[in-house]
């Protein structure tokens, strides 16, 4: 296993900056001007990364769903029919790719299936994310595996017992593990923060925060904590039509963000108690005796 996983250009680590993660997901609401602009959020924030969601409809949305009406901006229709009117192809991926390009952001996915992890090896994704619905998935996890692509591990919804399957089935050599509780939005009674220097010291890999709290401060607190890395889901608007824009960052609040976890990044030092610069004046001024 190594101290810092490389993404992209990036290293992912202690003593790296923290690695911001704006997940879109379906947030784009299947429109890649929508995805776009909000590619460009991230970038205008400061983020590193970009994050969408994958799936084959047939196969991952489950059977008792599939016929379910759902209320859509385009009217009434099935789950299942909503799912494929959501889901970016490989015209819309290879749109996505120069863009994000462009804009100098690595991109990558999570699969919801084994086909969709071909697919994003066809679209040569820099890494794998997986879902916390996914964990328990263990033949897609060997085929992520396989690709030996980075691999960022939300647990949430699953038990100490489970993620250890996981990463077994992964392995530890390019994982990331996240802190991440699946409850939307997320209140703080059930963030349970001191996970993160639990996870980092039992599986001893990079360790970061996936979090869906309405507000900053959560997300900050796990920063200082030790995450590594953070990932939220971010939107135009929170009023949009869609189950997952509630729990979303909007351009502002992404931007602030990820000023501060700059400023906590850096303020967080290196442990080593010294004197600083800025103390001498105070100390000539104030100090009565010397020790």
């Amino acid at each position: 296993m190594a101290d810092a996983v490389k993404i992209g250009e990036h290293l992912v680590g202690d003593g790296q900056p923290v690695y911001v993660i704006a997940e879109i997901g379906l947030n784009h609401n299947g429109s890649v001007e929508t995805a776009k602009q909000l590619i460009d959020v991230a970038a205008e924030a400061g983020c590193q990364a970009v994050k969408f969601q994958k799936r084959t409809p047939d196969i991952a949305t489950p059977e008792h769903m599939k016929a379910t009406p759902r209320e859509t901006p385009w009217g009434t229709m099935t789950y299942l029919e909503y799912r494929y009117k959501v889901e970016f192809e490989k015209d819309e991926y290879a749109e996505i790719d120069a863009y994000c390009r462009e804009k100098g952001l690595d991109w990558f996915a999570s699969p919801w299936d084994e086909p969709s992890v071909d697919f994003l090896e066809s679209m040569d994704a820099v890494a794998y994310k997986i879902a916390s619905a996914s964990v328990t998935d263990l033949g897609m996890l060997r085929k992520i595996r396989e690709t030996g692509k980075p691999v960022i591990l939300s647990t949430g919804m699953s038990t100490l017992e489970q993620i250890d399957t996981a990463v077994e089935t992964l392995g530890k050599d390019n994982l990331v593990i996240m802190h991440a509780t699946s409850t939307y939005p997320l209140p703080p009674e059930e963030a349970n923060l001191r996970m993160i220097p639990t996870l980092k010291d039992r599986y001893g890999v990079p360790t970061g925060y996936s979090g869906h709290e309405p507000g900053l401060q959560i997300s900050l607190a796990a920063v200082a904590l030790g995450a590594v890395t953070v990932e939220r889901h971010i939107t135009l608007d929170r009023t949009m039509w869609g189950s997952d824009h509630a729990a979303s960052l909007e351009p502002q609040g992404l931007t602030h963000l990820v000023r501060d976890i700059r400023i906590i990044e850096t303020a967080l030092g290196d442990g080593v108690k010294k004197v600083f610069p800025g103390e001498l004046a105070p100390l000539s001024k104030l100090r009565r005796v010397d020790g």
